[in-house]
């Protein structure tokens, strides 16, 4: 059958791929955490492509999306937002705020009391200044660079579980690497295939990492770190490059 996009070399899901990678990221941290996504109470910095996806899969799954963002300033409900009314009413620009008279700003919604946070905007967003306020219990990042070195480590010593954007954001660099391959093999998977594909890979990474860091004794992106460099040592090891 012909697939309009998919025949001009595209993937199913490539779109929302960052996002789907992101809510695997946190479903597995919650459960090391002992957290129910149903009723999990759950803030994302950001209204933009990943953190508007990521608050619907959030949504979908039962938690309570407490508090989103956007440039302008951000939205809280302790009861949960009606994240399907204002998907609707952003504009072409990922911006709903300047809808709400009832804003809260950036740096109250970081330090919202939740189990979950997902900053997915800007980086240097948790620095050293902030790191001691954050209120969840689980920290991933949805953006690149939003924790500075200094704030890994204090969430990390504070113990709160934070996932690096190297972890968390590695659905869309994978489905990239499924294009490639579907484009190579001249045939495409379906959109269900690519997302068994892409749980796959990431539960096994999320639980190399997690692994990783709990046997060293070191947080997890600097985990993330360790068990990517030992592959790319491995795999040049194995090709005799070293």
């Amino acid at each position: 059958t012909f697939r309009g996009h998919n025949m001009l070399g595209g993937s199913h899901g490539r779109e929302t791929a960052t996002a789907k990678g992101v809510t695997i990221c946190i479903r597995e941290a919650a459960k090391k955490r002992g957290i129910s996504l149903e009723g999990a109470k759950v803030v994302v910095q950001g209204f933009g492509n990943a953190g508007s996806f990521l608050s619907k899969f959030m949504h979908d799954a039962g938690a309570k999306v407490i508090g989103i963002s956007d440039a302008y300033g951000a939205l809280y409900d302790p009861n949960g937002l009606d994240i399907d009314y204002l998907l609707d009413r952003r504009d072409s620009f990922g911006t709903v705020t300047k809808l709400f008279d009832s804003t809260i700003s950036n740096k109250e919604l970081l330090e919202l009391d939740c189990d979950i946070l997902v900053p997915a905007a800007i980086e240097n967003q948790i620095t050293e200044e902030n790191a001691h306020n954050i209120r969840a219990k689980i920290v991933v990042e949805a953006a690149n660079g939003p924790t500075t070195l200094e704030a890994t480590q204090i969430l990390t010593d504070r113990g709160i579980l934070l996932v690096p954007d190297v972890l968390a954001s590695a659905g869309g660099v994978t489905v990239s690497y499924f294009e490639w391959v579907q484009n190579n093999q001249g045939y495409y998977w379906t959109e269900e295939e690519i997302d068994e594909k892409l749980e796959k890979v990431l539960v096994h990474s999320f639980e190399n990492v997690y692994n990783t860091a709990e046997t060293r004794r070191v947080d997890m992106r600097l985990a993330a770190y360790m068990v990517g460099v030992r592959k790319s040592a491995e795999a040049s090891r194995f090709r005799g490059w070293i």
